[in-house]
């Protein structure tokens, strides 16, 4: 990917949503949830402090996150559909 994201900003892949429920009930697609979990695929430099010093991100690339439902922009960028999100959007890192 030839896109590097600015500032404390990520970029961010949707996992994919559940198609069944735990009971075995199949969702149709048009009634799916957009999951609220992904995978960090870039992030940017840091953002800076007022003194203009460089505070790097504590997420990094592949790190698996939840983020807020409405969160980020939709982007498509070499044919997917990414997030473009600050850092701060990003709830927390779901440990492996």
């Amino acid at each position: 990917m030839n896109f590097r994201p600015l500032h404390d900003r990520v970029v961010v892949r949707r996992l994919e949503s559940a198609e069944k429920t735990k009971g075995g009930i199949i969702i149709p697609e048009t009634a799916q949830e957009k999951p609220q979990e992904g995978e960090i695929v870039a992030v940017g430099s840091g953002a800076r402090d007022e003194s203009g010093k460089l505070v790097a991100l504590d997420v990094k690339a592949g790190d698996k996150v939840l983020f807020g439902k409405w969160s980020g922009t939709e982007v498509k960028i070499d044919g997917k559909d990414l997030l473009i999100m600050k850092e701060s959007d990003i709830m927390g890192v779901i440990a492996a």
